[in-house]
């Protein structure tokens, strides 16, 4: 491939790059209080001393009076902190909190209002130095903990765990209800789309506490979501295509019809996870087709033809061509169009551009260069 098709294929899959993350279906989390703790120049238990206001940047920060430093943090450097610092925050903090310095000379501080048994999370988290599967098995005991800072810390903790790590803590996720929480509408979102996708492991690796273990309540829960893309209903499908793989499949293709537009979005994004993570029961190949049908939906079709570039499924060169002309009155799908054809190495491709050039040349130059930058929807 030349450099130019190689820039324009990295351009174009821009898009669809997934990151080693244990659950793509999370959104962004904050940094884990075991990461804080661990690169901290300093960790103390501290009281608030007065009330937090704006700083100089517009952000709020109050004075701590440090009460104990902990002293056997990995971070830990020489000497004392003083003994009243100014932190930020993210939000007021009245009583005890702990309180984390960076190692820079003078420290920066922030703080999180912590209550005895947060104290105690914070301590006890395991380093992040060991492996991540044993510390993974440890946080799954504390998902959905009735403190939200320590249930919010677990999650935090798979959010960016690699997937292989999350399959290898499925013993400790199948002591936890996730059926139920899965179930209940009222799980967020977020959450439940991990949860979906850790039932699935835990059916595939057939823990379910002595019982039969099954996909079904993965089913039920995206049926009961109604198409609402809050429901977390791309987790669910990942979910289902770790428990059920071929099976289930098919089944998310045929229910993700033309008239479900929101369920074809989130069955994208289960696809580009089973084509990053489940090579090995699902055929690519059969992944890919699935991400063919799902571009024959103009809801979806400029992100599923992303998606087959990064694939290099170049058979469908003739129905992606075919949108140029079908989707006059949409940049992005064009775009998509273009970068594809671009990086294509078939004549089948050159034949199209070259039509496309004499057609609508202005038209194929704008899309030609937007189809090299990578820019998201």
């Amino acid at each position: 491939m030349s450099v130019r098709r190689l820039v324009v294929l990295v351009g174009v899959i821009f898009l669809a790059a997934i990151r080693a993350q244990a659950c793509p279906f999370c959104g962004p989390v904050g940094e884990s209080l075991a990461r804080r703790r661990d690169t901290a120049g300093y960790v103390c238990i501290a009281e608030a001393a007065d009330r937090a206001r704006p700083d100089a940047a517009g952000l709020l920060a109050g004075a701590f009076r440090v009460i104990q430093v902990l002293p056997d943090t990995p971070g830990r450097v020489a000497g004392e902190p003083p003994a009243v610092v100014t932190a930020r925050v993210a939000a007021p903090v009245e009583g005890t909190a702990v309180l984390f310095g960076s190692a820079d000379s003078p420290p920066r501080w922030s703080a999180v209002a912590a209550d005895e048994a947060l104290l105690g999370h914070v301590v006890m988290a395991p380093a992040v130095k060991q492996p991540a599967s044993e510390r993974l098995s440890w946080f799954a005991a504390r998902l959905e903990h009735p403190e939200p800072a320590i249930a919010d810390d677990a999650f935090a903790e798979f959010a960016v765990a690699p997937y292989p790590a999350v399959r290898e803590a499925a013993e400790a996720l199948a002591a936890r209800p996730l059926a139920a929480w899965v179930a209940d509408p009222a799980t967020d979102q977020r959450r439940r789309g991990f949860y979906g996708l850790a039932l699935g492991i835990v059916v595939a690796e057939g823990l379910a506490g002595g019982k039969t273990p099954s996909s079904a309540p993965l089913r039920a829960a995206l049926d009961a979501s109604g198409g609402d893309f809050r429901a977390g209903a791309d987790g669910l499908m990942a979910g289902i295509l770790v428990a059920d793989r071929i099976e289930g499949l098919d089944w998310l293709v045929d229910r993700a019809g033309p008239d479900r537009p929101v369920d074809q979005r989130q069955l994208l994004s289960a696809l580009r996870f089973a084509a990053e993570y489940l090579g090995a029961t699902i055929p690519p190949g059969r992944i890919t087709a699935a991400t063919a049908r799902l571009a024959r939906s103009p809801a979806v079709a400029a992100d599923a033809i992303i998606d087959l570039a990064r694939a290099e499924a170049w058979e469908e060169v003739d129905a992606v061509a075919a949108w140029w002309d079908a989707a006059a009155d949409d940049p992005l799908i064009r775009r998509a169009v273009a970068g594809y054809l671009i990086a294509c190495p078939t004549a089948a491709a050159r034949d199209h551009l070259g039509r496309i050039g004499r057609e609508d040349p202005a038209g194929l130059a704008k899309a030609r260069a937007a189809a090299e930058l990578p820019l998201g929807r």
